[in-house]
């Protein structure tokens, strides 16, 4: 009975996510989630509380989904070489080359979706949404760090603001891709910041 029922809360966040994704926030409705879903709305409030509480699990899964894919792309750049610098230029090579063999467009940032519409979720889904921003903020300055151990970079940059740049080149990438229906574009901007961390520490160490 425990895995029907979270076979079901799983369709249920499907459904959402792609809603949010496609419309927004605000656009997705309850009534949309259990027609797509074939339940009653009485089924849906077995599962879930409120529209927010869809959201607030909703980016729970994602914050799980996010963390597994940087820390395999992470695990198989530190099996591949043992120097820090390394390690993250063949990390975001691999995620490059991930985000090229997309068959589609990057169906969007769940994060990015849920904050352009802050005003519409509650205290609880906005809290998350800044734990999951955090969490890139915190792996990708804990590799960077590690960097500025071995390296000394040739510019004045703090590894927050490295660390933020990242995300916002992951952010902004798939948001200028989606507009101009070009997915290159994404691949890319993660291979020009590539680059540009091995322009920050080229020969330095």
């Amino acid at each position: 009975m425990a895995v029907k029922g979270q076979a079901t809360k799983n369709r249920l966040m499907d459904i959402a996510e792609r809603l949010i994704l496609n419309n927004g926030f605000t656009a997705m409705s309850i009534e949309e989630v259990i027609k797509d879903a074939g339940i009653t709305k009485g089924g849906f409030f077995y599962h879930y509380d409120s529209k927010n509480d869809l959201a607030y699990s909703l980016l729970q899964r994602y914050r799980e989904v996010e963390a597994f894919f940087f820390s395999s792309l992470f695990k198989r750049s530190e099996e591949l070489t043992s120097d820090p610098l390394q390690q993250m230029l063949v990390f975001m090579k691999l995620f490059a080359e991930m985000m090229a063999d997309m068959d589609e467009l990057h169906p969007g940032c769940l994060v990015a979706s849920i904050t352009y519409e802050s005003q519409q979720v509650n205290e609880q889904v906005k809290k998350i949404t800044a734990e999951i921003v955090m969490d890139w903020r915190n792996l990708f300055r804990e590799k960077i760090e590690k960097i500025n151990l071995v390296y000394t970079p040739n510019a004045d940059v703090s590894s927050d603001d490295l660390a933020d740049m990242l995300s916002t080149i992951i952010e902004g990438g798939i948001i200028v891709s989606r507009a101009l229906n070009d997915p290159s574009i994404l691949v890319k901007q993660l291979l020009e910041y590539r680059s540009y961390i091995e322009l920050l520490y080229k020969s330095s160490s």
